[in-house]
């Protein structure tokens, strides 16, 4: 108990294999043209199918995850439970930028705690391509003109609380802490070596995880996609060094941060006793145990993360050293730097398989792929304590430690 706030979770669990996460696909690529909705319903009702699960019969309530616009999203968990074949079932949506998935996540866990709801599923769906452009109404303007909006591009490029752009609250931090290029470059590398352990011995990791979506192409045409598309593996320090800095003097480059992305996930979030009944393995049991939240100082996004992680750490008694796997959301790779430096940890000891600045950014899907990661991680190890992180708009972060066999 901290201030009488139970802060502790006993009762939420995660089913082993209850859970997936589509291939990453760059922007204005192959999931360019679907509905990001439509997809992740279709794609989660595929992926119940696949594993003999009537999620009209099972889930109880859907947490959809989402933070750009799609026609239709008022409906927003709603319609994603018929498109996924629940139709008699209701839900949420819940958007919080780049911490959608911790927070869906979270929410559902405590749902499941307080005896709410069994049975949850947590559906994370978000499409950078063809982002919204939006006319507000402007009553007050010269002649009624209309005040416009690019979902993607206005609010990336600008935080309305400081009007700095993302890009400046990473080399806020570079500069606070003493990063240097040849640090961010060099760390850049590690991160490819990474992800291409996952892509080892037929993608054998991902596998684990990865579930195919079928996109269309055209009208009448559709195609299977399996991987991640849009990576740029030939990445090497070589060529880092010759990417000029995006701002004057700064340490990143268009090689040191991440890609926007299309994608979606799902995780179910249920009772011990449920999770045991769906999972593939009931003697893999994973709980999820503490979550931590922070604003870092305005226009200094990247160190969010470092104080939710010790709020979600100190709240179960543990440290950072006590994780078998970390996965930290690295829009740029900033945020890897000061994690490292701020839990005092080896920043080549975590995101092992990939992260979000190699494989992509699709916003709402992104940390729960990273959750997932760190799953079949730590099963990969024989068990133990995960903790992912990971920053968001309005220099805020989340972290989820949960614990695994």
């Amino acid at each position: 108990m901290i201030g009488g706030i139970k802060v502790q979770f006993t009762k939420a669990f995660i089913p082993y294999k209850g859970y997936y996460s589509s291939p990453f696909c760059k922007w204005q690529g192959s999931m360019q043209h679907d509905n990001a909705i439509e997809l992740g319903g279709k794609t989660s009702k595929r992926w119940f199918e696949s594993k003999g699960i009537n999620p009209n019969e099972v889930i109880d309530y859907v947490y959809l995850g989402i933070t750009v616009g799609q026609h239709r999203v008022f409906h927003g968990a709603q319609w994603a439970a018929v498109l996924m074949g629940a139709p008699d079932i209701p839900g949420m949506t819940i958007m919080q930028a780049c911490s959608t998935a911790t927070t869906s996540v979270f929410t559902a866990s405590m749902a499941v705690e307080v005896g709410n709801v069994e049975t949850a599923y947590c559906l994370m769906v978000d499409r950078t391509s063809n982002g919204p452009h939006t006319i507000w109404p402007n009553p007050l303007g010269p002649g009624g003109e209309v005040i416009s909006e690019n979902w993607n591009m206005d609010n990336m490029k600008a935080d309305p609380a400081t009007g700095l752009g993302m890009i400046m609250t990473a080399e806020n931090v570079a500069r606070e802490h003493g990063f240097t290029r040849e640090q961010a470059d060099e760390l850049v590398v590690v991160r490819y070596n990474q992800y291409k352990e996952a892509l080892a011995n037929d993608r054998e990791f991902q596998k684990r995880y990865m579930f195919p979506v079928e996109v269309t192409v055209s009208r009448k045409e559709t195609k299977i996609v399996e991987e991640d598309e849009g990576v740029f593996l030939d990445t090497t320090l070589e060529g880092l060094k010759k990417l000029k800095p995006q701002i004057e003097g700064g340490i990143h480059t268009f090689g040191s941060q991440t890609h926007p992305a299309d994608g979606n996930a799902g995780i179910i979030v249920t009772t011990k006793e449920k999770a045991k009944e769906l999972s593939e393995d009931p003697n893999i049991p994973i709980q999820v145990i503490s979550y931590g939240f922070a604003r870092a100082r305005k226009a200094f996004m990247p160190e969010a993360p470092v104080y939710a992680s010790r709020m979600a750490l100190e709240r179960v008694g543990l440290k950072a050293k006590d994780m078998v796997a970390i996965k930290c959301h690295d829009p740029f790779i900033a945020n890897d730097l000061v994690l490292a430096k701020g839990l005092e940890i080896p920043p080549e000891s975590f995101n092992n398989y990939g992260s979000s600045l190699v494989y992509g950014h699709p916003q709402a899907p992104t940390v729960a792929r990273l959750l997932i990661e760190a799953i079949e991680e730590a099963v990969i190890k024989g068990g133990g304590y995960v903790l992912v992180t990971g920053c968001a708009a309005g220099d805020t972060g989340a972290t989820l430690i949960l614990k695994v066999g």
